[in-house]
């Protein structure tokens, strides 16, 4: 079983007041703690989406972002990003080509954390971390939309609501 994470609690303006320990920020359903997720984007416009192990404690069996993770007590947005990318696909931030796509928030855009979404453009599809992930595809990001909103694939809740937000601006 994974060990509990300390992350920092935040106020609303994203500025730390304290610690906790990731479960019990889960059970209380406290959205004031900070997360990032990023997507793997190849020269077509696809979409690299992983599916996350049964043994997950958080949407098992569920399509996930290509990388995601909880940014942990010290760290940094960029510092929790370069941490998991490590972790999860096993790439080196100051390897791949990455920019961010955005910053939001709780209070003022309907998702579950404070969070900073990065893209990453690459062509190779990730050797992932199997304690992570257990397949993965390529999706251009209206067929991955059409998927998760007709309920084809369990997945995490913000995982439409990004891809709608940042890949098919209407």
């Amino acid at each position: 079983m994974m060990q509990d994470e300390w992350l920092d609690i935040v106020d609303e303006n994203d500025r730390v007041v304290g610690q906790q320990w990731r479960s019990e920020v889960y059970r209380q359903g406290l959205p004031n703690f900070r997360v990032i997720n990023a997507f793997v984007v190849n020269a077509q416009g696809q979409l690299w989406i992983p599916r996350r192990t049964a043994h997950k404690r958080i949407f098992p069996n569920g399509l996930d972002f290509s990388v995601a993770g909880h940014v942990e007590h010290g760290e940094g947005y960029d510092e929790a990003f370069a941490r998991e990318l490590k972790e999860e696909l096993n790439w080196d931030l100051a390897a791949v080509s990455y920019c961010q796509l955005g910053y939001l928030s709780p209070y003022t855009d309907d998702v579950p954390a404070f969070m900073t979404v990065y893209e990453i453009q690459s062509d190779e599809t990730p050797a992932y971390n199997s304690n992570d992930f257990s397949d993965s595809s390529w999706f251009s990001p209206s067929a991955l939309l059409e998927q998760l909103i007709r309920e084809t694939h369990p997945a995490k809740p913000s995982l439409a609501k990004l891809v709608q937000r940042f890949y098919l601006k209407y």
